[in-house]
C-alpha cells in the first residue's frame, strides 16, 4: 500500500510539473509608436476581441484621429486580423475593457479627451467613454458620462437586462456626478441597453479610492473590487495605505457589505469574479506581509484573495520572487482552480526562466490555491499581461503587450505592440520536444553523493531541483545554460543548510524551459 501511495504521488507530481502550456500561436499587433493591449475576450465564433490604446497610424493601424486612440482588433481563431477601428478625437482616448454583447456586437469603455472626431458630450477633462459596437465594429452609440473633474473607465460588461454597468473612478462633483465623498471615489453607472444613465453611486471616503472592476453577481447585484486609501465614509477597516476594497452591492446600487484586506503597505485588487461556490476570488499586487498578508516573497507580489460570499477571507496566497510582479487578471478555470496573469522582471522563489526584463507570467492555481505550474512568456524587453481568459478548447488566450522581438516574441512593428498569445490546454509527455535525455544517476541509492549526467540535443537552461516526498524544495543544485553534448555534476548530499540530507526517498527534477524530467533517488547514509 505504501508503494502504491508513492507511485501515486511521482504521478501525479509528475503530471504538476509536465502540465504546463506551449504557445499555440502569438501575434504582435501595431505600428511605429505606441500600442497597449488591455482587454480581451474569446468570441461567439471562436475568435477574439481586442481593446487598448494606439499612438500610430500605420502597419497594422489605420485611422487614427489624431494621438492615442481607442484601438479595437477582431480576430480569427488562428489570430488574423478581420478587422480593426480606431476610435477618438485629437486628444488622448483610451480603451480599457471590451465585452461582446447579446447581439454579437461590442461594449468598449475607457476614458476620453478629446471632444470631436467620434466623440461627442465630453464634460470637461477626462470622462467615461462608451461605444456601443456593430459585430463589423461600426458604432451604434457612444456616451460621454462624468463632470468637470476627471472621470476613468475600468470595465463594463453587459447586465441580464440587456443594459450595462460600467465602473471607474472620478474626481466630479457635477454634471452626472454627484455624491462623491472627497478626492477620488469609486464611480458606478448603470445604463441601459441605448446607453441612457439609470443610476449612478459614488463610494468611497475623504483620500483616494479607484475602483478596477466590476461583475454582475448571480442575485443580479454587482461585486466591486479596487483600492482605497480612506478610512471613513463607506470605507471602514483599512489596514494602512492602500487596501484591496471589495463591495458588494445589491441590483439598485446599495452597499449590502464592503471589506479592506491588506497589511500595512499598499495593497491594490485589479480583478475579481464570482465563483462557482457563491464566493468571490480576488487578484491584484501586495506590498504588505502582515495583517491579511502573508508569504511575500519581496517587494510586491501577486496577491489572490478567496473570499466566501459575506466576504470573509477563505485563503490568500502572495505569488512571486524578489522583485515586482503585478497581477492583473484571475478567471475560474473549468476544473476549480484559477488561471491569473500579470507580469514579473523576477527569476527566483515562484518564478522560473525569466527571458529577461519583465515576462508576462501566468499561473495556474488549484481550487485550494497550490501552484500546478507557473510560465513565463515573453523576450528580452518589458513584456506583460492585462487580461487572461479559458477558452473553449481547454488552453488560454492572453492579451497584453510587449517591447520584445526575440525570445517567444517575433513581428514587432516598432517601439511596444498589442500582444496576443494563444495558449494549448497542457503539454502533455508525448508534446514536447525531446532536447533532455540520458539521465544517469550514480550510485542510486545514495550514501553520500552521486554523479548526475544528462545529454542535450540543443543549447538550453537547465534547473536541478531535489524535492522531498511531499513536494517540498530541498535544494536548488543548479540554474544554468548549457550548450548541446553530455554534462555531468556531483550533488554532495551532506551539503544541504549544514548538515546531511535525511535518508529517505527523493525527487531529482531536470528542467528545460519546456520539459521536466522526474528520478527518484534514496538517500542512504553510511553507518
Amino acid at each position: 500500500m505504501k508503494k502504491l501511495s508513492l507511485t501515486m504521488f511521482i504521478l501525479i507530481f509528475i503530471t504538476g510539473l509536465m502540465a504546463q502550456p506551449n504557445i499555440q500561436w502569438q501575434k504582435c499587433f501595431g505600428g511605429t509608436f505606441e500600442e497597449y493591449a488591455n482587454s480581451i475576450q474569446q468570441t461567439t465564433d471562436g475568435g477574439y476581441i481586442v481593446a487598448g490604446l494606439t499612438f500610430s497610424n500605420d502597419s497594422d493601424v489605420s485611422g487614427n484621429n489624431g494621438a492615442y486612440d481607442y484601438w479595437v482588433v477582431k480576430l480569427t481563431s488562428i489570430g488574423s486580423i478581420q478587422w480593426q477601428k480606431c476610435f477618438g478625437g485629437n486628444s488622448h482616448d483610451l480603451a480599457y475593457s471590451i465585452r461582446q454583447t447579446s447581439d454579437g456586437g461590442f461594449i468598449v469603455a475607457g476614458k476620453a479627451l478629446s471632444s470631436d472626431s467620434n466623440l461627442a458630450g465630453n464634460h470637461g477633462n477626462d470622462d467615461f467613454w462608451v461605444i456601443k459596437l456593430t459585430p463589423t465594429g461600426s458604432i451604434q452609440w457612444q456616451k460621454c458620462l462624468g463632470g468637470s473633474g476627471e472621470d476613468d473607465a475600468q470595465s463594463i460588461q453587459q447586465t441580464v437586462d440587456g443594459g450595462f454597468i460600467v465602473v471607474g473612478y472620478t474626481y466630479s462633483n457635477d454634471s452626472d456626478v454627484s455624491g462623491n465623498h472627497g478626492y477620488y471615489d469609486y464611480w458606478i453607472v448603470k445604463l441601459s441597453s441605448s446607453g441612457s444613465i439609470q443610476w449612478q453611486k459614488c463610494l468611497g471616503g475623504s483620500d483616494d479610492d479607484e475602483a478596477q472592476a466590476i461583475q454582475q453577481t448571480s442575485d443580479t447585484g454587482y461585486i466591486v473590487a479596487g483600492f482605497c486609501s480612506s478610512n471613513d465614509g463607506d470605507v471602514s477597516g483599512n489596514h494602512g495605505n492602500k487596501d484591496f476594497w471589495v463591495v458588494k452591492l445589491n441590483a439598485t446600487g446599495s452597499i449590502q457589505w464592503q471589506k479592506c484586506l491588506g497589511g500595512s503597505d499598499d495593497d491594490e485588487a485589479k480583478s475579481i469574479q464570482q465563483t462557482s461556490d457563491g464566493g468571490y476570488i480576488v487578484a491584484g499586487d501586495t506590498y504588505s506581509n502582515d495583517s491579511d498578508v502573508s508569504g511575500n516573497n519581496g517587494n510586491r507580489d501577486f496577491w489572490i484573495v478567496k473570499l466566501a460570499a459575506s466576504g470573509t477571507i477563505q485563503w490568500q496566497k502572495c505569488l512571486g520572487g524578489s522583485e515586482f510582479e503585478y497581477a492583473k487578471s484571475i478567471k475560474q478555470t473549468t476544473d476549480g482552480g484559477y488561471i491569473v496573469a500579470g507580469v514579473t522582471p523576477s527569476n527566483d522563489s515562484d518564478v522560473t526562466f525569466n527571458h529577461g526584463g519583465g515576462d508576462l507570467w501566468v499561473v495556474k492555481l488549484t481550487p485550494a490555491s497550490s501552484i500546478q505550474w507557473q510560465k513565463c512568456f515573453g523576450g528580452s524587453g518589458e513584456d506583460g499581461a492585462q487580461e487572461i481568459q479559458q477558452t473553449t478548447d481547454g488552453g488560454y488566450i492572453v492579451a497584453g503587450n510587449t517591447f520584445s522581438n526575440d525570445g517567444d516574441v517575433s513581428g514587432n512593428h516598432g517601439n511596444r505592440d498589442f500582444w496576443v498569445v494563444k495558449l494549448g490546454p497542457f503539454v502533455g509527455i508525448e508534446e514536447v520536444n525531446n532536447f533532455l535525455s540520458a539521465i544517469t544517476i550514480t550510485p542510486n541509492p545514495i550514501t553520500q553523493s552521486a554523479i548526475i549526467s544528462f545529454s542535450l540535443f540543443q543549447k538550453r537552461k537547465i534547473t536541478i531541483n531535489v524535492y522531498d516526498i511531499a513536494g517540498r524544495l530541498i535544494k536548488t543544485l543548479l540554474h544554468s545554460e548549457f550548450e548541446m553534448g553530455l554534462h555531468s555534476l556531483t550533488w554532495d548530499g551532506s551539503d544541504y543548510k549544514g548538515k546531511s540530507v535525511e535518508n529517505g526517498i527523493y525527487l531529482l527534477c531536470i528542467s528545460t524551459e519546456n520539459r521536466t524530467e522526474t528520478k527518484m533517488i534514496e538517500f542512504v547514509k553510511k553507518l
